[in-house]
């Protein structure tokens, strides 16, 4: 297969048929015991680890490599409608797109998307996968920059394998949510057209969350939050040219915990019984009350790294949980009213009730998610260029 340099592309397997219908039965059980039903795969899938090179935006465009996953179905078809996922957080190097073994929720898309004839691709984000960075958890032009180099690897790819991309969706669960907000607004800014995109549980406004588990923490919030912090707070210590970030922030009986987290040097399990579950045990208090007013040069960078405050033309569905305890319903959905107040493209938020946990939203937003896109794609392929 011939690729351009810069570029380069491994199989490392395939998912057969029985594999992806064993996912979308057993394993998303095991995951999630949210009750959902996913039609049967109806195609093995060849998996690609690609490694392409990119820039770090926030390091005067520094160069560097990252990695992500191809996913292509065999369909024997030339022409395959594309869904870029973006992943959700996690604690590990190795728990991403390109590893799927380790990565449930690459491996549900697979069996949903791939196994049904979409070719699937999804980045590792820097610092993740084969990238050899510092993790860019939440760095706003980082994340853009890796999904909008890891598209053109895969079309790359795409052109190897004599395969023609059709509609292009974007789908994210969690932080992936917020990523693919971030993505749609770079390639709206470049000129790529979106055919639709689907966001579950996403953290819209990374200030107004932080300041919501802050200070009007819930009884039912997730106890990982201060592992999140622990890793933006390290984040955008590297990334932004914030040199002592996390000792400022973080109460100094927790700053090296947070820092091997972050590192990769002890796993979350390790990590959990270390950590405080509240944010107000981890954190300094001048700290936290810088958040209120959100004039230091951190709590500026997350009112920047909002996700949703521009006119959109892509149509969007933003899934939101009844019992999530990540993400309230009011965070998720705030690209809903800002796009009918700027008359922007239809922009609706679907509600998944029956105690829909932060999973919960996740395993139904897949399913659903779905049958939108290919609604969507039969109204391109009948009405093209509408």
């Amino acid at each position: 297969m011939a690729i351009p340099s810069g570029v380069s592309c491994q199989l490392i397997g395939t998912y057969s048929a029985d594999r992806l219908n064993t996912i979308l039965t057993s394993e998303v059980k095991e995951f999630c015991d949210y009750p959902v039903t996913y039609p049967p795969a109806r195609y093995a899938v060849k998996l690609y680890r690609v490694i392409y090179t990119s820039v770090i935006p926030e390091q005067n465009n520094r160069p560097t490599v990252a990695s992500g996953l191809v996913a292509v179905p065999e369909t024997g078809a030339k022409t395959m409608p594309v869904v870029s996922y973006q992943h959700g957080t996690v604690f590990s190097k190795t728990s991403v797109p390109s590893h799927p073994d380790d990565s449930m929720e690459t491996r549900l898309m697979l069996a949903q998307f791939a196994g049904q004839g979409y070719m699937v691709i999804a980045t590792d984000y820097f610092g993740k996968g084969e990238s050899p960075e510092f993790d860019s958890y939440l760095v706003k032009n980082s994340t853009q920059q890796a999904c909008l180099d890891m598209l053109y690897a895969a079309q790359a790819v795409s052109k190897g394998l004599k395969i023609e991309w059709g509609p292009l969706f974007l789908s994210g669960w969690s932080q992936g949510g917020w990523a693919t907000m971030v993505f749609l607004n770079k390639l709206e800014s470049v000129g790529v057209p979106v055919t639709a995109a689907a966001t579950a549980s996403a953290p819209e406004d990374l200030f107004a969350i932080i300041n919501r588990w802050l200070h009007a923490p819930e009884e039912g919030d997730a106890s990982f939050l201060s592992g999140l912090l622990a890793l933006q707070l390290n984040a955008y210590q590297e990334y932004d040219g914030l040199p002592g970030l996390a000792q400022t922030a973080i109460k100094p009986a927790y700053v090296s915990v947070a820092r091997d987290l972050y590192l990769n040097k002890i796993s979350w399990t390790e990590a959990t019984s270390k950590l405080p579950k509240h944010l107000s045990e981890l954190l300094q208090d001048d700290f936290v009350a810088a958040g209120s007013v959100g004039n230091t040069r951190y709590w500026s960078i997350l009112q920047e790294s909002q996700a949703y405050r521009w006119r959109s033309k892509t149509s969007l569905r933003s899934y939101y949980g009844d019992a999530d305890e990540v993400v309230p319903p009011y965070i998720a959905t705030l690209p809903v009213g800002y796009q009918k107040i700027m008359g922007g493209a239809e922009t609706t938020a679907v509600e998944v009730t029956g105690k829909a946990t932060h999973r919960g939203t996740f395993v139904y937003a897949v399913a659903d998610e779905k049958k939108w896109f290919d609604q969507m794609a039969e109204a391109q392929r009948v009405a093209p260029g509408k």
